[in-house]
Formats: structure tokens, C-alpha cells, sequence
């Protein structure tokens, strides 16, 4: 088991950025995954970054590639995702989200549904 907690949000105007932060509990969080997802008002949560347990593999959404970056400190059990130049469509709820990385059937990564366990989020808003 792993709880998660994000922090970092606010209000940004355009062409700003943000460090979000994922703090976890647990002795064991260098086992997990992570992964950061959003989710803007009545729209469908959809997957932003992904780092593995390791840190040595990245996976960014085609909207966030190149803005962005994801990296974590297994020694803090922190993973972070540092976003650039960030328009009013980024707007949303910032989630991170843990998976084993000893599943043997770990689902795809890009869906949230490979993820048992999720942070409260953290609200982004930029303005125009």
C-alpha cells in the first residue's frame, strides 16, 4: 500500500510553469511506477507522464511532450513533473498515481486503470 499526496498547484498565467509535487508514504514506494494524470471540468481523466520505479524510463503525452519534465527521488519518495509554457489549456486536476512494478500484468501505462492507487490532486489553473 501506498498513499499519495500532490501539491504544487495554483493559478499561472500563460507561458508560466509549475513544479508539481508527489509525495508518497510507505517504505516501499521505489517499487512503484508513477504516474501523473489530469482532468479538466467535464472532460474524461486523461494521462499526462509516466516515470518508472527505477526512474529510467519516461512516457509523456503527445500534449505534454517537450514542456515537460518527470522525475523522481526514491530517497524522498517524491516524484516530481515540472511543466513549461503552460496555456489556459492545461487547466485542471493533477493526479499522480502508483503502480507495482512487480505486476506481471501491469496494463497499459497510459490508462488509468493501470493505477491502484491515487493522490487527492492538486488544481492547476493558468489564465490567458
Amino acid at each position: 500500500q501506498v498513499q499519495l499526496v500532490e501539491s504544487g498547484g495554483g493559478l499561472v498565467e500563460a507561458g508560466g510553469s509549475l513544479r508539481l509535487s508527489c509525495v508518497a508514504s510507505g517504505r516501499t514506494f521505489a517499487m512503484y511506477n508513477v504516474g501523473w494524470f489530469r482532468q479538466a471540468p467535464g472532460k474524461n481523466r486523461e494521462f499526462v507522464a509516466r516515470i518508472t520505479a527505477n526512474g529510467a524510463v519516461w512516457l509523456y503525452s503527445d500534449s505534454m511532450k517537450g514542456r515537460s519534465a518527470i522525475s523522481r527521488d526514491n530517497a524522498k519518495n517524491t516524484v516530481y513533473l515540472q511543466m513549461n509554457s503552460l496555456s489556459p489549456e492545461d487547466t485542471a486536476v493533477y493526479y499522480c498515481a502508483a503502480q507495482d512494478s512487480a505486476l506481471r500484468l501491469p496494463g497499459n501505462p497510459l490508462s488509468s486503470s493501470a493505477y491502484a492507487f491515487w493522490g487527492q490532486g492538486t488544481q492547476v489553473t493558468v489564465s490567458s
